[in-house]
């Protein structure tokens, strides 16, 4: 009996159970799953019993398919989740995963709207997903206007199959974004023509962390999506070097590399030093992991703190292998000078032998240069010692980041 009595009593200033507004949340959306003439989602529902045992609030709802379609003949929607988070007011609900649905037309005008927080702002949703999920013309136009009102720092389109139409829908929408951080378009059928488009995107909106794994974007896509991000790298590492002879009375020594790039810096203004001061500042006061660096940097402009392109055909192989040297010089240049740049995955891309090496002296020169040390992953279909070496040059990063997570614990 006093151990009954004791949980009965709440230390004074505790927060309030969650547990009954999880309750009325889940009977909430079992009715309008009714009223709507859909099934309910066998993942919700199990995440919401799960957060009720528990007695945590849910903030990551997964949408997906029924797992026994002859059992379940009423479809999944999008539609009775947001209804629910809209009428029950429920402002801790932070991610929205959809995977491996058909969204018809109404379902992402109401996600749209849901977006752009009309009559519930108190909810702001900061991450979408929708993976492996089917799309027309008109619903990703409609998404990518919603977009500019909404508070989402990422939005994960993996695995949709976009035709050219749909791409450039995509890329109109997220040019001058200033909201949106990080993109993921894995899988997504991304090809050559797509990587100056992503160059513009990069160089005209806040996103800084790239996911691009498993497209087709070759050599010289992969290339005009680097050009504009490397020459910005460049400026800034000349910007600073001069600076620093400035100091010693000695003429600046301006760098010989990327001097074939692209006009798209000279559409882009030069950054104060005041500017570069506060990312600086605002990354060591950054929270947990890139993302929560990313959250805390909203400054368009060509840089990136993370970029994936792991197995896009980026190789030396056939016509487009004729660029690999042009790649190469750019990557190395945004390898040498970014100070931005935290991350590089190039798995399963065979760049040979010469990028490699390159690649390791850039690594070095970057650490003769004091910048932050980054992880980078290529391919080990090169020599074992120059696989190592640029191992080795990688693994601080991955070791203080362990090191951080123990400390705090």
């Amino acid at each position: 009996m006093p151990r009954a009595k004791e949980r009965k009593q709440k230390p004074k200033g505790a927060p309030p159970s969650v547990v009954p507004g999880l309750q009325k949340f889940l009977k909430t959306y079992q009715r309008h799953c009714t009223q709507t003439r859909t099934s309910v989602c066998p993942a919700i529902q199990r995440d919401l019993k799960n957060a009720i045992d528990s007695e945590q609030v849910l903030k990551k709802f997964m949408l997906v398919r029924a797992g026994d379609a002859t059992t379940c003949s009423l479809p999944v929607s999008l539609e009775p989740l947001l209804m629910t988070i809209r009428d029950e007011s429920y402002t801790p609900a932070k991610e929205i995963c959809i995977w491996g649905l058909q969204l018809t037309n109404p379902e992402v005008a109401r996600l749209a709207l849901f977006l752009e927080q009309k009559g519930h702002a108190a909810c702001r949703v900061t991450t979408l997903e929708i993976v492996d999920c089917k799309m027309d013309r008109w619903s990703l136009g409609r998404l990518g206007k919603a977009l500019q009102f909404s508070s989402l720092h990422f939005l994960v389109l993996d695995y949709c199959k976009f035709g050219n139409e749909e791409l450039e829908c995509i890329f109109s929408c997220l040019e001058n974004n200033q909201s949106l951080q990080g993109l993921s378009l894995r899988y997504c059928g991304l090809r050559p023509q797509s990587g100056p488009r992503l160059g513009s995107v990069i160089s005209q909106s806040a996103i800084c962390e790239l996911h691009l794994d498993g497209n087709y974007l070759q050599c010289s896509g992969a290339l005009s999506l680097l050009r504009p991000i490397a020459e910005y790298a460049e400026m800034q590492g000349t910007e600073q070097a001069a600076l620093a002879s400035s100091h010693e009375g000695n003429p600046p020594q301006l760098p010989q590399v990327c001097r074939r790039g692209s006009s798209a810096l000279s559409q882009i203004a030069k950054p104060s030093e005041a500017v570069t001061a506060k990312r600086t500042s605002q990354k060591k006061r950054g929270g947990k992991g890139i993302r929560g660096k990313v959250r805390s940097l909203m400054e368009s402009g060509p840089w990136v703190v993370t970029l994936h392109l792991a197995d896009n055909s980026i190789d030396g192989m056939g016509a487009e292998g004729e660029r690999l040297l042009e790649f190469t010089r750019a990557l190395t240049c945004l390898i040498k000078y970014s100070a931005h740049l935290r991350e590089i995955d190039l798995g399963n891309n065979h760049l040979g032998e010469k990028a490699a090496a390159d690649i390791l002296e850039a690594l070095r020169a970057r650490k003769t240069g004091k910048l932050p040390p980054i992880t980078i992953t290529v391919t080990p279909r090169i020599s074992s010692d120059t696989f190592r070496s640029i191992w080795k040059l990688s693994k601080k990063c991955k070791t203080a980041r362990k090191k951080k997570k123990k400390v705090k614990n």
